[in-house]
């Protein structure tokens, strides 16, 4: 019995081992079978179906954030981060949400957009809101899609595309440079005379519409029905079978006109420009008109100081000008940087029409501690032989001449001399008293002291100027003719210059001047100069270069920080800083010396 009982009781326990790993091996069999099926189901966390990629459970607190970042840094390439903004915002938001639900409703991941994935932008899938590129849901694909290899070009494109300026009037002037030139050809089938009709039709209400127009602003509301009438009209005219030479000739007559009218447009451009460069701007002549009204209001605070007018331990300094804010800015730039104010006196010298309004500017402003005079040089009753029957102001000649001898016409150099006016040959006669005065233009605007002009040794010259060794004598042979100077001297300008009186008196300079003028008569445009050139010869101390830079008139090029340096800025040429014409980045040094505060500047438009 115990031997049968012991046999029997090994034999169980054999049995449930095999039964044992029976179980595990069925177990692994179905465990291999679920695995894949899972893969296939797409519930394993690490596949991605399309247009949906769900995100890791978000255990720690910064995972689901890595894990937008890194999605974000994989479209970057393709996707703009303008474009992505929102969406990222978007996730982050909802990532935040998730982490405040339960864990059951963490596994949602978040959808993308098919469009933003799957394709490309093109630039009608881009609106502009706010400035920013945005995306489009609605896509034309017929209109193709931007090449992706140029990235984010098409983003680019669209935020910095410039709008066109009056866009419909240029594109009515092209259709009818196309309606003109198949009218003529189309007139000539009889079979197509009812589009003939329509055709000149068209073109006479385009032709009277931009005879009215130049703007798109100024065209009329129903002109894009018009546009609409006209292009139907030429495709159908494009239709239709012609002899292509006649449209070609056609079309080269067209263009021959068009040069024809550029040229005028060019012409009439150039007129226009020395027009606004010779006339006043409406803004200055309102401002002298107000001022002589004023003046003759009320004069009562009208008082003189002859006795510092005429004294010659004083610092003088003449101004030729008929402007009221040129010469304003010249005699504050220079009362403003000086050191001592109280021994400066400025003469201002202009003519009947300007005499009232620069007399009352300048009995109403004060400069410091100096004193202004102004003078009718005019006036023949206060002055005798020392008059003109008209002011003349300095003189400027353009003079282009090539860089070398090699370089074409269109790389010419050009330099504006100014020159002593026949007024300047009056101030011996004019401050009898005077032994030295300088001479400032209204074109120039002083930046630093310049008393130690007075202390100046000329030895024995009359006048000290700044020599243009850019231009030399032999360069204005056109304006000189036979007369002969020293082929490859210096010429020299007026805008800063010190005349010694006594020494001109001397010399007799102002008799020579007159004499070479007369005998000069007949060279109408180089008379001024060759008779200045010829009296001054050899009478001239060349100024250190460091007090003028000249060429803010007309040179665009200037050092910014050789004009900053330079003692008195000099605006010779055309382009005066008080007109429109101006260069707008030599202005400021300029306007910043006039009373932007004063009554009259604000009421006529100075201050612009």
């Amino acid at each position: 019995m115990k031997g049968g009982s012991g046999g029997g009781g090994g034999v169980a326990p054999a049995k449930r081992r095999w039964r044992g790993l029976a179980i595990a091996v069925l177990f692994l069999v179905v465990l291999s079978m679920l695995v894949p099926l899972g893969f296939l189901l797409g519930l394993h966390s690490g596949f991605h179906s399309a247009g949906h990629i769900p995100l890791q459970r978000p255990s720690p607190s910064g995972d689901r954030s890595s894990h937008i970042d890194n999605l974000v840094r994989k479209l970057g390439p393709t996707l703009p981060k303008d474009v992505l903004k929102g969406f990222v915002n978007e996730a982050k938001n909802e990532t935040s949400s998730i982490n405040a639900t339960p864990r059951t409703e963490q596994k949602k991941g978040i959808p993308i957009p098919p469009q933003v994935v799957m394709q490309p932008f093109t630039s009608k899938n881009i609106s502009r809101i706010n400035g920013k590129a945005k995306m489009k849901s609605d896509v034309d694909e017929s209109e193709g899609f931007c090449d992706l290899k140029y990235g984010s070009y098409c983003i680019w494109r669209e935020e910095n595309r410039e709008e066109m300026q009056d866009s419909m009037v240029k594109k009515l002037k092209d259709q009818l440079f196309v309606a003109r030139a198949y009218f003529p050809s189309i007139a000539k089938i009889p079979a197509q005379s009812k589009l003939s009709g329509e055709l000149k039709q068209n073109i006479q209400e385009v032709e009277r519409v931009l005879s009215e127009s130049t703007t798109d602003a100024d065209l009329p509301p129903e002109i894009q029905k018009k546009s609409r009438r006209m292009e139907a009209v030429i495709a159908r005219a494009k239709s239709v079978s012609l002899d292509c030479n006649n449209v070609d000739k056609k079309l080269r007559q067209i263009f021959d006109l068009t040069e024809d009218e550029a040229n005028f447009h060019m012409k009439q451009s150039a007129f226009l420009y020395q027009l606004a460069v010779q006339t006043m701007p409406k803004s200055l002549h309102c401002l002298s008109m107000r001022l002589t009204v004023e003046y003759f209001r009320d004069h009562l605070f009208d008082k003189e100081l002859s006795e510092k007018y005429s004294d010659p331990t004083l610092q003088h300094y003449v101004i030729f000008s008929n402007n009221v804010i040129a010469s304003s800015v010249v005699i504050n730039s220079t009362v403003v940087h000086a050191r001592d104010t109280v021994n400066q006196v400025f003469h201002v010298l202009t003519d009947w029409q300007n005499y009232y309004a620069m007399k009352h500017w300048f009995l109403r402003n004060t400069f410091r501690d100096a004193v202004v005079q102004v003078l009718n040089i005019e006036d023949s009753d206060s002055y005798g032989k020392a008059t003109l029957s008209h002011l003349t102001l300095p003189v400027e000649f353009r003079v282009s001449f090539p860089s070398n001898d090699s370089a074409p016409a269109i790389h010419n150099r050009t330099q504006y001399v100014s020159i002593f006016s026949h007024s300047h040959y009056l101030l011996p006669e004019i401050f009898k008293n005077l032994e030295k005065v300088v001479v400032l233009d209204d074109d120039v605007v002083v930046q630093q002291d310049l008393s130690a002009l007075w202390s100046l040794n000329m030895g024995g010259k009359v006048t000290g100027a700044i020599e243009i060794c850019s231009v030399k004598m032999d360069q204005l042979q056109s304006y000189l003719g036979d007369h002969s100077f020293q082929k490859h001297s210096c010429s020299w300008m007026s805008g800063l210059n010190v005349i010694d009186l006594a020494r001109w008196r001397d010399l007799d300079i102002s008799e020579t001047y007159w004499k070479l003028v007369k005998e000069q008569v007949s060279m109408k445009e180089g008379s001024a100069l060759l008779a200045t050139l010829l009296t001054f010869q050899d009478q001239i101390y060349a100024l250190d270069r460091v007090w003028v830079l000249s060429g803010l008139g007309h040179d665009y090029g200037l050092d910014i920080e050789g004009i900053k340096k330079a003692a008195v800025l000099h605006y010779n040429g055309n382009m005066k800083p008080w007109l429109d014409l101006g260069i707008p980045k030599y202005k400021e040094y300029w306007k910043k010396f006039l009373n932007h505060e004063d009554q009259y500047l604000s009421e006529c438009n100075v201050n612009r």
